[in-house]
């Protein structure tokens, strides 16, 4: 099915200039818009489309789906406004930066029957899709731990910290794998740079389930790092973002037991999983485009975006009050 120029992009910065690629790419943009007019301009130019105001786009019916990539203090305004002129929007991680704001996204785009998606790229990511798939197959047994680690150098915020910058993807991740919510959260700290913002992190998060999962973030860190470990009770696995395509995914088939009392560890060999090569963000904007079509419901909706929102803010508490906060 070919796709009409139906999606407008607000926001052509860091992240936006990636999306409008993608859409353009996919023949479904139909114009940009920022806060600064020099910089729609270049992009209007470069992607011959229309340059418009953001209440341009509101009141134009050709516009389907608007995409919010700005900064995360304007999410909530923004949606609200294109919810409230019917358009269905994406909305560029995190949902919203409190609790009140995501609530009222969600409640609007309820009454007004739009559908609302948040950016959470990686549950886009053929690899993260092969390990979600393998999971509920029951492939890993029970889950005991799992580990997230997003580490880089560079892209650093005067807005907002690491863990609101950088946590979302793995939260995400972790909640769909534990496919449950947390009961409570532990976040710890280090503010090096500035005084009020921290650029490395860490949260903890316990489960009903017994299941423990950390995930680490820093932007002040020499390499790149994004790699997800699991740890079941019939196997093992590492997804690893870094690396290529043929290694991104492997399985360990390990196990542990005990055995009259004593730790048995079974250790066998481990598999690499063969995926489909493609972008991540290619799919999350196809993805929106059949939300847009209305062919599916969003993978990533505002509920989703609104677990994960409940986790960071849980973090931010641990982190003011210096202690574990139940959920």
């Amino acid at each position: 099915m070919k796709n009409r120029r139906n999606i407008a992009v607000v926001g052509c910065g860091h992240w936006g200039k990636n999306l409008i690629r993608n859409f353009s790419d996919l023949g479904s943009l139909y114009a940009v818009c920022d806060f600064d007019e020099n910089r729609a301009q270049e992009f209007s130019d470069r992607f011959s489309v229309k340059k418009l105001s953001f209440k341009e786009i509101n009141k134009n019916d050709d516009i389907k789906g608007v995409v919010i990539a700005v900064p995360a203090e304007f999410h909530a305004s923004l949606a609200l406004d294109s919810i409230h002129s019917g358009k269905t929007v994406y909305i560029e991680k995190p949902l919203a930066m409190n609790l009140l704001e995501a609530k009222k996204i969600i409640t609007a785009a309820k009454e007004k029957n739009v559908h609302l998606m948040v950016g959470h790229l990686l549950q886009y990511h053929p690899g993260f899709i092969k390990l979600l798939e393998f999971v509920r197959d029951g492939l890993f047994g029970e889950l005991s731990y799992i580990s997230s680690r997003r580490m880089s150098f560079g892209q650093i915020r005067t807005y907002e910290d690491v863990i609101w910058s950088f946590a979302p993807h793995d939260i995400s991740m972790i909640l769909a794998l534990a496919n449950q919510q947390p009961t409570s959260v532990h976040a710890k700290s280090h503010n090096i740079i500035q005084s009020n913002i921290c650029d490395i992190a860490e949260i903890y998060l316990d489960f009903d389930s017994k299941l423990k999962a950390q995930v680490q973030v820093s932007w002040l860190h020499p390499t790149k790092e994004q790699n997800l470990t699991l740890v079941g009770s019939k196997g093992m696995a590492i997804f690893d973002d870094t690396k290529n395509w043929s290694e991104k995914l492997s399985i360990y088939p390990h196990g542990y037991r005990l055995s009259e009392g004593q730790p048995i560890l079974d250790k066998a060999e481990a598999k690499s999983i063969k995926l489909i090569e493609e972008e991540p963000l290619r799919n999350e904007c196809s993805h929106f485009l059949e939300v847009v079509n209305g062919q599916v419901q969003p993978l990533t909706d505002g509920q989703e975006g609104n677990r994960v929102l409940n986790v960071l803010t849980a973090s931010s508490k641990s982190l003011k009050l210096n202690k574990q906060v139940t959920l």
